[in-house]
């Protein structure tokens, strides 16, 4: 048996074919998790399927935050106070009436996309002086018909649609 000389071009090749290959086991190994949590978790989610809400458990004044096609929604049953402070127009950065926020008939119920219209944070609700949310990343202000009252943000809340199914049922998306 003669031995393989320490200077031998198909050694020097099988080495660097074998780290290759580790270093892309490895580099698929690390990626796979990376890209397989962006992946939606199931085919509603991915859709963007309807998502049915009980209003019955949102006591007047309350809210509650879902979330539909990955972002948030805010959803807040107004009191008779609140629609009368919300349809004050006065000092608005991008004027909308609050009847073109609400569906007419079901004015105590305010629907709007939970981002805030500067960079896209979510803030917090029954925050700030308006009575509405508080972004604060950077104090954009928005009243509680989710128009932007002060701060950097551009825009009101944006709207999201929704039906009522009943008095006691919305239907945020179509189907």
């Amino acid at each position: 048996m003669t031995a393989i000389p320490m200077d031998d071009p198909n050694r020097r090749d099988l080495l660097l074919i074998a780290t290759g290959a580790t270093a892309a086991l490895g580099a698929a190994a690390t990626a796979w998790p990376l890209i397989a949590q962006m992946s939606p978790t199931s085919a509603t989610v991915a859709a963007g399927a309807p998502l049915l809400i009980d209003l019955s458990a949102i006591p007047v004044g309350g809210s509650i935050q879902v979330f539909w096609r990955g972002k948030p929604v805010f959803i807040n049953h107004r009191s008779a106070e609140e629609i009368a402070a919300a349809r004050a127009d006065d000092g608005v950065i991008d004027p909308q009436p609050d009847a073109e926020r609400v569906k007419l008939g079901h004015e105590q119920w305010l629907v709007v996309n939970g981002t805030c219209t500067h960079l896209g944070c979510i803030p917090a609700n029954h925050e700030g002086d308006y009575g509405g949310w508080f972004c604060h990343c950077h104090g954009s202000q928005y009243d509680n018909s989710g128009r932007v009252r002060k701060g950097p943000a551009p825009k009101n809340l944006a709207l999201v649609p929704y039906k009522f199914l009943s008095d006691a049922q919305l239907q945020i998306g179509d189907a």
